[in-house]
Parts: C-alpha cells; structure tokens; sequence
C-alpha cells in the first residue's frame, strides 16, 4: 500500500532574500532563494491562490508533482507566457500557471496598499488575464474572501517575525479530490 504525505513547505526570512526549502510527498527535496520585493513572499502568494482554488497545475502543484522550482519559468516561456519574448496563445499545459500569476500579482499589490477590495482584486487580474490569453480560473467570486483571509494570517505572523525564523506550510494535493 502506497501512503502519500503533504509537501512540506519552509519559509525561511532573510535580510535581501528568502529561502525556499521543500520535501514532496515522495520525499524528494528541492531548495531556492528569493530576492524579497514586498512584504510578503511572492510564493506565499501562490501556495494561497493555488491552494484555495485547488490548482494542480500552478506553480505549487507542478513542484509538487516534481518539477524543480526554476524550471516553472521556462516552461511558462516555452509555453507562450504573455510576458516573454514569445508572447501568444499559451500552452494548455500552462493555463493556471498563468491565471494564478495574474491573480497572485493583483494579492501583492493590493498588500503593498494595505488594501482590501475583492472588486478592486478582480478589476486588477482581469486584465492581466486577458493579457496572458487565458479565462479567470473557475471559483474565484467565490473563493476571494478565504484567501484574503489566508493571506491576511500569514502576512500578520510573517511581517512580525524575525530574520532567520521560518514558517512552514504544506501542500495537501488530496484536498483537491
């Protein structure tokens, strides 16, 4: 009999960057450092949109399905993703890579600016998925609220830790049926 467990996700805070290391639920591990751009980790971002929207195929879904971190991007650029050089129709493959970036992007920006609109989160990824060539991701109206909430705990505690703390969480792929 076959057991699965979580990937298991650990933020560590840094100075000028963060540090990303992870063990799947395999046990095979992967670790990256961030540069930090905002109060709180880009990626943090991602394993809460992804997460709550049941994503497989974002970024935390394709890592925890084995792909190394930075291989994300260059698939999303071979794929056509709307900001590389070879901006077109995406790949099917890379779909909800794009619509979580766009939708990740409008989170951050709206914790740069303190603040909280689920109109103003959907009026700042619509274009970015129209952009990107891709529809909004099925759920979101519905699902804004808890991952507002989501993000809004871990920015509380991330923002009041100390450089070197680190904060774990964990990638529960059954939890999308």
């Amino acid at each position: 009999m076959r057991y699965w467990h979580p990937m298991r996700i650990v933020l560590t805070k840094g100075l000028r960057q963060d540090h990303i290391a992870l063990r799947r639920g395999d046990g095979s591990q992967a670790a990256f450092d961030f540069p930090r751009k905002g109060p709180v980790p880009h990626d943090a971002f991602h394993f809460f949109v992804e997460s709550e929207l049941a994503m497989r195929r974002g970024f935390w879904g394709l890592v925890a399905g084995g792909m190394d971190p930075a291989a994300v991007g260059a698939l999303a650029a071979a794929g056509g993703h709307a900001s590389a050089s070879r901006a077109g129709t995406p790949a099917a493959g890379i779909v909800e890579l794009l619509q979580a970036e766009r939708l990740v992007e409008s989170f951050e920006a709206e914790s740069w600016s303190d603040g909280q609109s689920d109109a103003g989160i959907i009026a700042m990824a619509e274009p970015g998925w129209a952009a990107s060539q891709v529809p909004p991701p099925p759920g979101v109206p519905e699902r804004l609220g808890a991952i507002r909430e989501r993000i809004a705990d871990f920015s509380k505690d991330w923002k009041a830790a100390a450089v070197g703390e680190a904060m774990v969480l964990e990638w529960k792929d059954t939890d999308f049926g």
